[in-house]
């Protein structure tokens, strides 16, 4: 009866054990994976009660569910649905930490949930839970790099850390003083996603296709690089017609590389199935790079994407762009319409936002020329742009703004066409005649400069004129234009 009841005794205490969680992204779990990240959220629930049927302890279910939350959340924006699930980061981590403490996914799963909601409560305005998330995920990535040096998932989000932490703007300084452990550079970030990624060449990398979009982005924000960001993500093996989201990847990197055309193939011939979950800025996206080129049929896509978005951002904007896009017609009516919808819907939380908030609380009509010029630069049409503004003068507009805006204007065109002294002749104009206005051109006139000195070997020059962005402070787009002089500072700190 005794030697029975030690059986009995050592079955029980053994069955926690057997039954304990594992983490094993399977084929069907890898497959679930990519149906998340194709936008097929129907089928990605589908698979994932399968998984639950056929592999009940494998806890990756819970890594895959928080990807859908996240996706869902950021995409749609939806307050209500935010509130009833957040809850559940804390119901996947308490999940994940019932299973193998020696899996070198049982620390990577908790910090990349943890970075997932960092991204959410920061897109709600949540500045201080956000830095906390990220100090966590932080320490349990160095803990886990200490353990597992070779595991390539937790490169993946380290190397995106470290190359993040040494551009946070200044008004975000407060989280950083507060997440004291996190620290890294540019430099150290790139080469840790470029490890990545050379060893996911020679073996099966799930979050491959994920990492190159974070090496693609870290190019072009970080490290001024939009040609190598456009290659890297040409390498990628993407297929914008067949997934919303590698559409939405590329299309972003083509506007932002001088490619506003193929901006406009892409977003035209996205796949527009019922399989996929609604993402509505892809019309943002398409009306805005036909309105850069100053096609006539924008504005629809602008109505379509206020029509299916019930979020916070882009609201403003896309009102004071459909108001561009009459003015451009000649219809003054229909712009100061637009722009009375301007005042009364969104937020101003986004610098976009501010900035058409701020145009439309100025209650002037901008001369159609500035507009046209704006968004043909924008669109990298610079010969388009400079044969605009060349045929006018500064003294052809009365209003101050109206005055930096063509100096500010005609510099960053010259500087598209790479007429760097003639650039820097009028950024330097812009500089000393608006530098105490609350707009954003003199700021970054400034950044610009330093720009054009880090490019033609002028680090001292380049140099001066970061800092001196740093120094001025608009109402308007300040956060991402004092990130930018950051990631210049750092890169020149690099280089010595």
């Amino acid at each position: 009866m005794r030697k029975l009841q030690y059986c009995l005794l050592c079955l029980l205490l053994a069955g926690p054990v057997l039954a304990a969680g594992h983490f094993t992204y399977t084929p069907l779990a890898c497959a679930t994976y990519e149906q998340i990240l194709s936008l097929r959220f129907d089928k990605a629930r589908q698979q994932l009660s399968q998984l639950r049927q056929e592999d009940p302890n494998n806890l990756v279910v819970y890594h895959l569910e928080n990807y859908l939350d996240f996706f869902t959340i950021y995409i749609q924006e939806d307050e209500d649905v935010y509130e009833r699930l957040k809850d559940r980061e804390e119901e996947h981590l308490s999940q994940i930490r019932k299973g193998d403490s020696e899996s070198p996914y049982y620390l990577f799963i908790q910090a990349d949930i943890r970075l997932h909601w960092a991204l959410l409560r920061i897109r709600y305005e949540e500045y201080f839970n956000a830095f906390l998330s990220v100090n966590k995920a932080f320490k349990l990535l160095e803990k886990n790099q200490r353990k597992f040096p070779d595991f390539l998932p937790n490169l993946k989000d380290l190397g995106i850390l470290h190359a993040a932490v040494g551009t946070i703007p200044e008004s975000y300084l407060w989280g950083v003083k507060l997440v004291s452990s996190l620290n890294g550079t540019i430099d150290q970030g790139r080469r840790e996603i470029e490890t990545v990624l050379a060893k996911a060449e020679s073996s099966e990398f799930i979050f491959e296709a994920e990492t190159r979009v974070l090496y693609a982005f870290i190019l072009l924000h970080l490290d001024d690089a939009p040609e190598e960001a456009w290659m890297s993500i040409q390498s990628a093996r993407f297929k914008p017609r067949e997934n919303p989201l590698h559409c939405f990847v590329v299309a972003n990197i083509a506007m932002r590389t001088g490619r506003n055309d193929k901006a406009v193939e892409l977003l035209q011939n996205r796949p527009k199935s019922k399989d996929f979950f609604v993402f509505p800025y892809l019309d943002y996206m398409l009306g805005l790079s036909k309105l850069r080129r100053l096609d006539q049929d924008a504005a629809p896509h602008f109505e379509r994407y206020l029509e299916r978005f019930k979020g916070r951002h882009f609201i403003k904007e896309a009102y004071q762009k459909l108001a561009w896009a009459a003015l451009i017609k000649g219809n003054v009516t229909a712009y100061n319409k637009y722009m009375q919808a301007c005042l009364k819907n969104g937020f101003a939380v986004a610098g976009g936002d501010k900035n058409a908030l701020k145009e439309a609380e100025e209650s002037h009509v901008p001369p159609i020329a500035l507009v046209k010029a704006r968004l043909l630069f924008d669109g990298a049409y610079f010969q388009r742009a400079y044969d605009l503004l060349s045929s006018t003068s500064v003294n052809t507009f009365n209003k101050k703004r109206d005055q930096l805006e063509y100096t500010y204007r005609l510099g960053r065109i010259l500087h598209g066409l790479k007429r760097y002294p003639e650039a820097i002749q009028y950024y330097e104009q812009t500089i000393r005649e608006g530098k105490d206005e609350t707009y954003f051109f003199a700021c970054n006139a400034a950044l610009q400069i330093g720009k054009i000195y880090e490019t033609t070997g002028d680090e001292e020059q380049a140099r001066q004129y970061y800092e001196n962005c740093l120094n001025i402070r608009p109402d308007e787009y300040r956060t991402g234009l004092h990130q930018q002089a950051k990631a210049g500072l750092a890169r020149l700190r690099n280089q010595q």
